[in-house]
């Protein structure tokens, strides 16, 4: 029972003893959006011995002041911009030299889409039906999320192909029936 007590009692001190360092270190603060283990939200409270992360869904995670000690914590708060990809393919028939700066510049044109470092089109690979592209920016506030930034520039992306005429392939097949196959 005594030893039982004493363990408890150790992870309940370092709760407190971590709850101390992250309030002098300002590692994170209220209001700070956080990935802590595979979870993300803002920072709502942070305790003695818990911190609560609010998530956009709407859930709460008490995560042990210890945790925010032991475990890799990303703070997007503290980060000036986030990094976003968007993977298109084209024919193998498309102007590259064309269509790259024309993508880089729509994507840098978008608000949230900061200059440093600078929207970025590249050939990634050649796929078996099409050119695979990627096309990089770096976004302001990445703290309050990047799904919307990135389906804005996805649609004015494909808005763009289109407008172009470009066609994103699709894989395609070739089937061959044999009529005179030897039977056996």
């Amino acid at each position: 029972l005594g030893v039982g007590i004493g363990l408890g009692l150790q992870r309940v001190a370092s709760s407190y003893v971590s709850c101390c360092v992250v309030r002098l270190e300002r590692r994170v603060r209220l209001g700070d959006f956080v990935t802590v283990d595979r979870y993300h939200g803002q920072v709502s409270e942070i305790r003695t011995r818990f911190t609560v992360i609010r998530s956009f869904e709407g859930w709460s995670l008490i995560v042990p002041n210890e945790m925010l000690m032991t475990n890799p914590v990303q703070n997007f708060s503290q980060q000036a911009s986030t990094r976003v990809r968007c993977r298109v393919s084209v024919g193998y028939g498309t102007d590259l030299d064309a269509l790259l700066p024309r993508l880089e510049a729509l994507v840098a044109a978008h608000p949230r889409v900061v200059a440093e470092p600078p929207p970025v089109g590249l050939l990634s690979a050649f796929g078996a039906d099409v050119l695979e592209l990627e096309v990089a920016w770096s976004i302001s506030q990445g703290e309050i999320g990047r799904a919307q930034v990135q389906s804005e520039l996805n649609r004015a992306i494909l808005a763009a192909l289109r407008a172009d005429g470009i066609d994103i392939p699709f894989p395609q097949r070739e089937v061959r029936m044999l009529t005179n196959a030897p039977t056996g």
